[in-house]
């Protein structure tokens, strides 16, 4: 896997303070990205996303270039829906044989003997398909999900607070959490402020949202009670 922001908004702490600032300012959005000092910038950064009221984050994006994840992971992906999405073609880019491995079967011999073996019948299946003249964009419905795939991935800085808290969960999947990691770790290279405040709940407010689910990180009883308080 390898995840690179490949493009974001151009002084996005700058641009987010200037918005935030602006709703209360005579000034205009451009004086303020211009005059306002950092201190004051990383103070109402802070204050807004501890308020709750983060809709002046979304004046930032990121783009990232997703590449050697599987279709499992780029489904859960796609159910975050405030995003633009740029998916490599399956239809046109053939692949088959080549699926991620989940590291509970990789650390098997017995288990990974049994992968190889189905990777061989998964190619002697597509040539045999291919010899009855079968198109490939008929014979991938027969593929893994674990197939490999590459995507262009666009959110703003509001809609991967809510990415963050979701899959960096203990309890999302191991290859999404691994995406999740590696993404607020590009964010946090071009906009500190901002994203030293996203992650998990059990990290950003101390609670968890799981209820009897949870993974025992949190005190379980008090994230046992908020959670059936708002059942």
């Amino acid at each position: 896997m390898k995840v690179e922001l490949i493009s974001y908004t151009k002084n996005p702490e700058e641009v987010v303070a200037a918005a935030i600032n602006q709703c209360y300012s005579q000034k205009t959005g451009k004086e303020l990205l211009e005059t306002m000092p950092d201190e004051k910038r990383a103070r109402l950064i802070k204050q807004v996303i501890a308020s709750g009221h983060t809709s002046t984050i979304e004046h930032a994006s990121f783009t990232f270039s997703i590449e050697g994840v599987s279709r499992v992971t780029e489904i859960q992906n796609v159910r975050h829906r405030h995003a633009s999405y740029s998916i490599k073609s399956g239809r046109y880019n053939p692949s088959h044989s080549d699926f991620i491995i989940p590291p509970r079967i990789a650390e098997s011999k017995e288990a990974m003997a049994i992968a190889d073996d189905w990777k061989k019948k998964i190619d002697e299946m597509i040539e045999k398909y291919k010899e009855l003249g079968i198109a490939f964009e008929d014979i991938r419905y027969l593929t893994p999900q674990g197939t490999k795939t590459n995507y262009i991935m666009t959110m703003n800085a509001r809609a991967l607070f809510n990415f963050f808290a979701e899959r960096l969960c203990n309890r999302a999947q191991w290859e999404i959490r691994q995406m999740a990691t590696l993404m607020l770790k590009e964010c946090k290279k071009v906009a500190p402020n901002i994203f030293k405040y996203a992650g998990p709940s059990c990290v950003t407010e101390k609670i968890c949202w799981q209820g009897k689910l949870h993974c025992g990180k949190p005190d379980r009883d008090k994230t046992i009670e908020l959670r059936e308080r708002f059942q």
